[in-house]
């Protein structure tokens, strides 16, 4: 590789790209403004969700248990109503999204020693929603019982068994810490495949690019300009991504130069999928086609939006040939638990071959477009 013939053609790939202000604006937007509402509306946390109560005892120790529903904070009780069929309307209207059904007998039954059951009805078109809103009122369900038998015995009650989970590395479970993250990985693939597949394919369809192949540069060397000004952009846009993490309170326990190597790999590898696209595109409308074809599965596979783990075992193995996946992996570690190299050596190399296999196919193809 000729460093004069490099620096020549990354130059002039450098002043083109500083001159294209949208690009530029859309790369710190993806990085800021897209990790930023992906944050905060992204969220599978269940907050004032809208309820419906039907309390047929109407007694202290029902208002109890829905005082305790209410003052949760994930129940927002908004309808009450002592028709049971009212409910079902309120629910197929989208009202409610939760009814809590207590029968007659409820508080008799407790003093008499006897189980006392209610009924919680929840709309299972969004089963994530349904699934943590059951989760949520069974612990509720459970205090109530439990601060019950405390007030019966005159004393605190003790358990069999006690439970005493302890939370690493997010206490608080705050999941705008794993979905922050998880934005910063996407904005890096979306920036660094379109922007390289989008490159390539307007000098080809401004022509420039037959120019560029009949002078004496190289394949690598046009890959390589074409990839640096990306790169160099592309983490320079980190840092208002870490302001923002900053912001959201996201604990960056780890080291940052560890973070900016993991992220100049990582982009290398997304900008050897635009690349590869790019060879195969004749457009820049086949070339966003194209990207998003690759993007989606990307994605998906990736840990960002499912845990791996959750996935059929085919789709666990492909997961694994996604960069994706792994700087994910690399980034909860790096933020949230304070690791360093000699845990994330694994990804990192990973990260680094994958790169090293789509720019080889990129450069085989691009010299079979010079054949």
């Amino acid at each position: 590789m000729n460093r004069a013939r490099l620096a020549a053609v990354l130059r002039k790939e450098l002043i083109q790209l500083l001159r294209d202000r949208i690009m530029l604006f859309l790369i710190l937007y993806i990085y800021t403004a897209d990790v930023l509402m992906c944050t905060f509306a992204l969220s599978f946390d269940v907050r004032n969700l809208p309820t419906a109560v039907a309390d047929f005892d109407r007694s202290a120790d029902s208002q109890r248990l829905i005082d305790g529903f209410g003052a949760s904070g994930y129940f927002s009780i908004e309808h009450w109503t002592t028709r049971e069929a009212e409910l079902g309307g309120l629910l197929n209207r989208g009202e409610a999204l939760a009814a809590l059904v207590i029968p007659p007998g409820f508080s008799r039954r407790q003093a008499a020693g006897e189980a006392a059951a209610v009924q919680l009805l929840l709309d299972g078109s969004n089963a994530n929603t349904a699934s943590v809103a059951q989760g949520y009122a069974q612990r509720i369900a459970q205090d109530y019982a439990l601060e019950r038998a405390q007030r019966a015995a005159g004393q605190p009650a003790r358990l069999a068994v006690e439970h005493r989970p302890r939370i690493w590395y997010n206490s608080e479970l705050k999941y705008a810490y794993f979905m922050l993250l998880s934005m910063i990985a996407v904005a890096g693939m979306l920036v660094g495949v379109i922007t390289a597949a989008a490159g390539i394919v307007r000098e080809k369809e401004s022509g420039t690019i037959e120019q560029m192949l009949v002078t004496p540069v190289r394949p690598a060397e046009m890959i390589a300009a074409k990839m640096l000004p990306t790169l160099l952009v592309g983490l320079t846009a980190l840092f208002p991504s870490l302001l923002i993490a900053a912001w959201v309170g996201v604990p960056l326990r780890g080291s940052l130069a560890l973070f900016f190597l993991f992220s100049a790999v990582f982009l290398v590898s997304s900008m050897g999928i635009g690349i590869l696209v790019a060879t195969f595109a004749e457009t820049l409308q086949q070339a966003l086609l194209m990207s998003f074809f690759a993007l989606f599965p990307i994605l998906f596979l990736s840990g960002t939006l499912v845990p791996v783990e959750s996935m059929p075992w085919v789709l666990q193995y492909l997961a694994e040939l996604s960069p994706l996946t792994h700087y994910m992996e690399a980034l909860l570690g790096i933020f949230l638990k304070g690791v360093g190299l000699e845990v994330l050596w694994h990804p990192l190399a990973i990260i680094a071959l994958i790169s090293a296999t789509l720019l080889a196919l990129s450069i085989w193809r691009l010299r079979r477009r010079i054949g």
